[in-house]
């Protein structure tokens, strides 16, 4: 298989911002991208006219042949696949491949997962590395096979959580950290300068990342602070942890949790109506700094205070 890695066919399977990046580097490195796919448009807006994917935008500009299959399994597609004749397929951020598809080159498919794997197999790996406090996270690339995020894997980079971080700026970090890895593990793949290793070696005490469901964000308010505030950073900027304030669904995106012994019981409010909002928790107060109210805008918190009566 050692070949020269611009030499080597690479057809590219992502839809949202997170894979512009990595698309963006293979063709900045020079990498031969002879096709990509990504979803069909979607209606968006008030006016639901067709939106293209990020992912699309990018190939179109670059002149990319590009497919957007309704069904990865349909006839038609396969065979137009086929016709660009990929030595490598690339995946980031896109949907569950069928084998007939992910076992089509013979060099395989690639996955980038962001994760350090095994850990958080699964749709949102950076919102829950978040709500459950880890201190770091990362990037894998593996080699895709039947059953989800369990190819074996090929390089692995960590990146340190830090406290100011939510999954918007944990997302971009991961993204362009992703861009680099992707880049660095085809080289090296096609060289054969790197072994696939199992995941099973590493199998012991695993944190899963299922898709986030609407009940995910509902803040339990007799739960720790850090436990609360953690959650309000792994949600924001999107989709965004709530509560019910006066009967309304309220959204926070920015939080501080206090802790200090209180005698009333979780979920009661207390503010000053000018400077500060805040909820209690199991150990304290969680002060609220940015958040969004049913029917209005984003906004901080103290010309959210100047325009509500309570």
């Amino acid at each position: 298989m050692n070949k020269d890695p611009k030499s080597i066919r690479i057809v590219f399977m992502g839809t949202p911002d997170f894979a512009v990046a990595s698309l963006q580097a293979l063709l900045d490195g020079g990498l031969n991208v002879v096709g990509v796919i990504t979803a069909p448009d979607k209606p968006a807006g008030r006016g639901l006219a067709l939106q293209q994917s990020p992912v699309k935008e990018l190939a179109v500009a670059n002149k990319i042949p590009l497919l957007q299959p309704l069904k990865l399994k349909d006839p038609q597609f396969l065979e137009q696949l086929a016709a660009w004749k990929p030595d490598l397929q690339v995946v980031v951020a896109f949907r569950m491949l069928p084998e007939v598809v992910w076992a089509l080159p013979p060099m395989g498919t690639i996955n980038l997962h962001g994760s350090l794997l095994p850990n958080y197999r699964g749709a949102a790996p950076i919102n829950w590395a978040l709500i459950n406090g880890e201190k770091k996270t990362g990037v894998t690339t593996f080699l895709l096979k039947h059953e989800i995020d369990t190819g074996d894997l090929l390089l692995q980079r960590e990146l340190e959580i830090e406290q100011t971080d939510n999954f918007g700026t944990l997302y971009n970090k991961l993204k362009v950290m992703g861009a680099k890895v992707l880049t660095e593990t085809i080289e090296r793949y096609v060289q054969e300068k790197i072994t696939p290793v199992p995941q099973s070696n590493f199998e012991q005490l695993l944190k899963a990342a299922p898709k986030l469901q609407k009940e995910t964000g509902e803040i339990d308010w007799n739960c720790a602070g850090t436990a609360i505030n953690n959650l309000i950073r792994g949600l924001s900027p999107l989709p965004g942890a709530f509560a019910k304030l006066d009967g309304k669904l309220l959204k926070i995106y920015k939080a501080t949790p206090l802790e200090e012994k209180i005698s009333v019981p979780p979920g009661t409010i207390d503010t000053d109506g000018k400077n500060f909002l805040r909820f209690a928790c199991q150990d304290g107060w969680i002060q609220i700094e940015e958040l969004q109210l049913e029917g209005k805008k984003k906004m901080p918190i103290t010309p959210f205070l100047q325009g509500y009566r309570f």
